[in-house]
Order: C-alpha cells, then structure tokens, then sequence
C-alpha cells in the first residue's frame, strides 16, 4: 500500500502540473482577502505573483520524485518575500500565517483532486495521511529557511536604523543656529527616508516667545528643504510663512503631537502642500506618491513639523521609517531647542551688556576715546567683558576695562554689577589700588550671597586715571593684562615738543604689580605712575584680544605692538585694524577694546595759588578767583565763583591743615579746588535757626552742578564744578 501510495502522489503531482496556474491563483486570491494590509507595498505585491509559482512547483516536485525532506530548499523568492517583509517592518507573525495559509490551500487543493482520481476510499485513505505528513514537515522546514531570512535582514535592517540615527546624532546639530540644525535635519532625511524633506517651525518658536502654544491657525516658516539624489528640486523657498487650517492633517499633528502617513497622487496634491501655484506645478511634475508628517516637539511643546515625501514609490512609510523618522526628528527637536534657547539667552545677554556700556564719552573728558565690543562667535556665548570711561573731578578721566568669568546671562549680569561699583567707588575719587581692593570686598560679598550657585563670580579689573594737569597716568591691575602704550617719538627719540611735531610712535607695555584677580581677597593691589607726551594713546582691552588658538600671547603682543607702531590717526580705524590682524572671523570669547589718546591741559587754563591758614587770606583768594575770571572773560560767573570759593577756603582753614591750595580749571567747565594736609572728610548737615554756621557747604551744593572730596597721600581736595553756559570769547576746552 505505501508504494501504491507515492506511485498516486507522483502520479497526482505529474497531473497537476499543468495546472499550476490555477493553484496560484486559488491561493494567491486567499492571500489577498485574508492578508489585506500586505498589498499596499508594491514590491511584494509585486513578488508574490512571482514567488508563489516557485513555491507551488518547488512543492509539486517535492511529491512527484519523492525527494528527502533534508534537502527541502525554499525557492529564492520565497526568501526574497521574506526579506522584503523584513525590510517594511512586517512582524513575522505575518510571514509564518502566510505560509500556513499557502500550505494549507494547496493541501486542501491536493487532497480534493485525490478524492476525485482515487479508485478506492483506502487509497485516498492513505495517500491523505501520506500528504498531511509530508506537507506539514515541508512546511515546516520551507518555514524555517524563510524565518532565518527573515531575522537575517531584520537584523541588517536594525543595523542600518542604527547607523542612520548614529550619523543623524553626528551631522544634526553640528552648531547653535536654528536654520542650520533644520537643514541638517531635512538632508539626512532626504539621504535615508525620503525623496524631498521640507521643515517648517512655529513663528513662536522663532521669535524667541516663553511659550509655543498653538491657539487657532498655526503660522508657520519654511526653514529647510532637501532633496535626495536623482530627485527634481521643486523650488521650495525658504523663509515664506504660511499656516494650515484646523481641519488639515499638519495642524492635526501640531495639535496631537502624533504623526500622521498619507497617500498622495501628482493630480491630487493637497492644497496646504503647495505654498504657491507655481510650487504645486512643480510638485505635481514630480509625480509625489506617499507622506510623513513628523511632529517636532522638545521638552513638551512643539516647535513645528518635518515633512517626509517619496515620488519613486508609492509604498507607504512602514512603522519602522516611522520610528526612524521620528528618532531623528526627536532628536532634532532637542537640537533646535537648545539653538533657539541659546539665541535667546545669547540676544538677552548681549542686549543687556550693550545696554550698560557707555554709548558715549563726555565731551568733558580729557581723552578723545574709541571703543569696540565683540561677543563670542563660540557656544561659550555672551561674556562679562567690559569698558568704561568715567569724568572725574579735577579735568580728570578714570579708564577701565574688565573682564567677568564665565559667559551667557549671569557673566553679563555680574559684569553689570561690577560697572555699578566701579562708577560708585570713583564717585568717591579712590585712587587705583583702593579702589580694587573696595571691588575686590564686593566681588567676595556677591559669591557668598550666590553660594550654591553652579556659576562661580571672579573677574579681572584694569583701573586707570589720567590727569591731563599734570600729564600723569595712574593704574592699578586686578589679575588684568597690562595696557600698551603707544608715544610720539622725534628723530632723536625724545617725546615732540607739540603733538603736531613729526614722529613715529614707539609702542610698549608697561611693567606694572598685577594682583591678584578679584575675589580672592586679603592681598594688596598696587597703583603704578607713569607721565605720558600729548597726544600718547593708551590701549586697554580684554585678553580675547590677544588669546588665540592658532599663536601664543607673545606672539599676538608682538602683532599687536606692529598694529599700533603704524596705526593710522584716526582712533576708529585703529580699533579696526586692531580687530582685523588680531581676530579671527568667529572669536572664541567676548573682546572689549578702549583705545583713548591723551590731552594736555594748558598751562594758561590752571591757576593756583598758595594760601596762608589765616582767615584773613580769604577775601585775597576770591579776589584771586575774579581776577582770573576775568583774564578767562567769565566775569559773569564771578559772584557765584567768589562765594565758593569763599566757602571752600574758609572750611580748609578752620577745620584743615596747611598746606592750602586753591585751584581753577577752565575746561568746558569751571572747577574750584581747595586742598589741605587734613584728611578730615566734610559733609552736608542741617543748620538750625540760631547757628551761626552749618550752611557753607549747602550753598556750594545749591549754586554749582557737583561738588565732592577726594583724598591723596598728602591729604584731601574739595572741589566744586560749575556749568559754562557758552564757551567765552578765545577761551577753548584747553586740551592739547
């Protein structure tokens, strides 16, 4: 009987073999009603016309010559199939029923025609147990060629999702701006998901708002567009704004957050795709077929969307593109954030520290000043670099250049704070070492105000006061680099004696105590003196300047001393070449550059007088003030001269101690000194009905525009400054 049987089983096998056909199609139109959702690939719809014939003549031969079941093989394009389902995410589930529902139809099939042809119901008996077996072991051993495909690919397929999300985490987000990091996004899609790749942000999100929150239409920019290889570019442009209706499938997936895939057709291209008439010619002549809508969302609000286009086939983005695409628009998401973020802190940091540097130099001043600041070009961001130019009293200027460590908002904060003390203790005219010790003392209050804080407060400080009376520079360091020196030199290279001599500049640095930088406390800062010609220039500026990735400081000082040595006149062109031959076109950290050319005040606008400690010398010095009001051709200003003056002596004679000496400046303002070896500090105080005196000090704060006292070494200088309404007749500023 079991050689009646597989003779029957050849025998049946031979016979349908010119039927093939018709068992393909039988089984193959089960395929389709019982596995819809497999046909809307079109490469395996392709294939399994083309597979199945293979399997069923693989299976018909297999009976017919009674071969081992060990050298069972699946036709190669039953593992192709397996592949390709593979490829498109197709769990493997699926691939396993289609394999039961192909063995299972063809079974049925072959027992049917055995019942037909059977001469006995014993044959078909025993050919229907015969068959079962061996369909039921070629199954499993066809099966299980195909799953081992399967995991093949699977595996190669998950290799390259890593790959692709390990090059997207390396090309995305390469740098801190928005519209780069949209780009990069759209051309790593456009190389592994897509044909074209566009990225449209919310306006909010680009305008830098605190929130993104999409209320009624969303508005949109088109910020990046890429097409892949061989792909016709339509034309986008970038940096339109355009928004989608409510009902629209991107303001479903900018409200839900969820994506969202879309069959789409060259004569049906959704209006809200096209952005113009012209664009949706040009997106129809690509011949668009399939799409994916991307949310990107970072920290929980969305900041736009990522639109995913395939014209060469129609198959959809299966759930494993999906997953990629939304991997690598996750992580783009993360990267624009942090670029739009840092562009905020960036602007508001830099609008602060622009805000609280001096816009202008007094015309009072006794320097002609030129000023440069350049943030970083780095992610480091916004520093606390920092210049100022302060009047003093007496003609004189205090110059400072600072320098606050760290970068970004608290850097620029910080610096700002540091600028409001150093004005305050200049007020109060400390000479330089003073008053870095005094900020030092601030420094260290404000880091123990912010202990705990992940921020830590230092900073470097360079405090310098010209006196264009006496031609002489005062400066003390705070852990700063020095300042350089640039002189007029003649032939012989002695200074000119007029500032319109011919000369060439000698450039140097001069030695000078740094201390320590701020914040260290308990060490002493020291002031250096140094006098300089008219017309010298001093240059201060942060170590940006000079710090350089490509040369050392030596050699960027060495740059910097040629710069100056045939710097042009003009101050403005000088911080010009200075920033061109010492920069790069991205700087790595902040610059703050002050380039100040000295003056000297003439001798014929200072007048001074030495005066007894004798009350009766006080009618003398106002006859001193109007006489040389007078010479100045400001006589109308004697009254009011006369009765400060008068005040001021009197106070250093009662209360002070010889030597006294009274003191007139004509600059664009009149200035009255009084200095005494006293170091007894006078002040305002309220005089009651009966006292006899109490008020001189309040009529000299009354009738001129500031007054103060400073100290020296030799004592104290009380001063008094009144406004000159107009410049009298042949009376200049004074400066030289």
């Amino acid at each position: 009987m079991g050689t009646d049987t597989h003779v029957f089983l050849s025998d049946l096998a031979r016979g349908l073999a010119p039927r093939a056909d018709q068992l393909v199609d039988v089984v193959l139109q089960h395929l389709r009603d019982e596995l819809p959702e497999m046909w809307k690939y079109e490469d395996i719809a392709a294939l399994a016309p083309e597979a199945l014939p293979e399997h069923v003549a693989a299976i018909l031969d297999f009976i017919e010559h009674g071969l081992d079941l060990t050298e069972v093989r699946t036709p190669p394009a039953g593992i192709e199939f397996a592949c390709r389902l593979a490829e498109h995410g197709v769990p493997i589930s699926q691939l396993l029923r289609v394999y039961r529902l192909v063995h299972a139809d063809l079974l049925h099939q072959l027992l049917t025609e055995t019942a037909r042809v059977a001469g006995s119901q014993e044959l078909v008996n025993a050919t229907t147990v015969t068959l079962s077996a061996m369909a039921f072991e070629y199954a499993d051993r066809t099966a299980e060629q195909a799953v081992a495909a399967y995991q093949r690919e699977r595996d190669r397929w998950l290799q390259r999702r890593l790959i692709v999300i390990n090059e997207a985490g390396t090309r995305i987000g390469t740098t801190l701006d928005t519209a780069r990091t949209a780009q990069e996004l759209a051309d790593v899609g456009a190389d592994h998901l897509a044909d074209l790749v566009t990225v449209d942000l919310l306006s909010s999100a680009l305008q830098e708002e605190g929130t993104y929150a999409v209320a009624g239409p969303p508005t949109l920019r088109r910020i990046a567009e890429s097409v892949s290889d061989g792909c016709q570019d339509p034309a986008v442009v970038t940096g339109q704004t355009h928004t989608y209706l409510e009902d629209s499938e991107p303001a479903r997936v900018l409200a839900t957050g969820q994506p969202i895939r879309l069959p789409i057709t060259a004569d049906d291209v959704p209006a809200w795709l096209a952005m113009s008439e012209e664009h949706k010619l040009a997106l129809r002549a690509l011949g668009l077929r399939s799409m994916l809508l991307v949310p990107l969302r970072a920290r929980g609000s969305p900041l736009g969307l990522a639109q995913f286009v395939r014209r060469q086939t129609a198959d959809p983005f299966d759930d494993d593109e999906l997953l990629l695409a939304q991997e690598i628009a996750s992580r783009a998401a993360v990267n624009i954030d942090n670029a739009r973020r840092y562009t905020q802190e960036r602007s508001t940091a830099l609008t602060l520290q622009r805000s609280l540097l001096p816009q202008h130099v007094p015309e009072e001043s006794a320097v002609e000043m030129a000023s440069r600041y350049l943030p970083s070009g780095s992610r480091a961001g916004v520093g606390g670099d920092w210049f100022d130019v302060i009047p003093l009293s007496g003609a004189r200027v205090a110059l400072v250049v600072g320098d606050v460590i760290g970068h970004g908002l608290h850097a620029a904060a910080t610096m700002g704070r540091l600028r409001t003390a150093v004005r305050t203790l200049a007020d109060i005219d400390l000479p330089p070492d003073e008053l870095l010790t005094h900020l030092d003392d601030v420094v260290i209050r404000l880091q123990r105000e912010g202990e705990g804080a992940t921020d830590e407060i230092s900073a470097t400080c360079l405090y310098a006061i010209y006196d264009p009376v006496s031609r002489t520079c005062s400066l003390a360091s705070a852990g700063h680099i020095p300042p350089a020196v640039v002189t007029p030199q003649t032939a012989d290279g002695a200074a000119p004696a007029s500032p319109a001599s011919p000369a060439s500049p000698a450039v140097n640095f001069p030695e000078l105590p740094i201390g320590p930088p701020l914040g260290l406390g308990g060490l002493p800062f020291e002031t250096t003196q140094f006098q300089l010609p008219p017309g010298s220039r001093l240059v201060l500026y942060t170590d940006g300047l000079v710090q350089s990735r490509s040369r050392d400081v030596e050699a960027s000082l060495a740059l910097l001393r040629d710069v100056l040595a045939r710097a042009p006149a003009s101050l403005e062109e000088t911080c010009d070449e200075l920033l061109s031959a010492l920069l790069p076109s991205c700087p790595a950290d902040d610059v703050a550059l002050l380039v100040a050319r000295t003056g000297a005040l003439d001798v014929d606008h200072v007048a001074t007088w030495d005066l007894p400690c004798d009350p009766a010398v006080v009618s003398k010095a106002r006859v001193h003030a109007s006489d040389q009001l007078t010479a100045w051709g400001l006589e109308e200003m004697a009254f009011t001269t006369e009765l400060v003056v008068s005040e001021l002596v009197t106070n250093a004679i009662r209360y002070g101690k010889p030597p006294i000496q009274l003191r007139m400046i004509l600059q664009s303002s009149l200035t009255c000194e009084v200095s005494d070896a006293s170091s007894t500090t006078p002040h305002l105080r309220r005089a009651r009905v009966f006292d006899e005196g109490g008020r001189g000090l309040l009529l000299v704060a009354q009738l001129t525009e500031r007054w103060g006292t400073r100290h020296n070494r030799e004592g104290k200088v009380i001063w008094a400054e009144q406004l000159i309404a107009a410049s009298p007749t042949g009376v200049s500023s004074g400066l030289a």
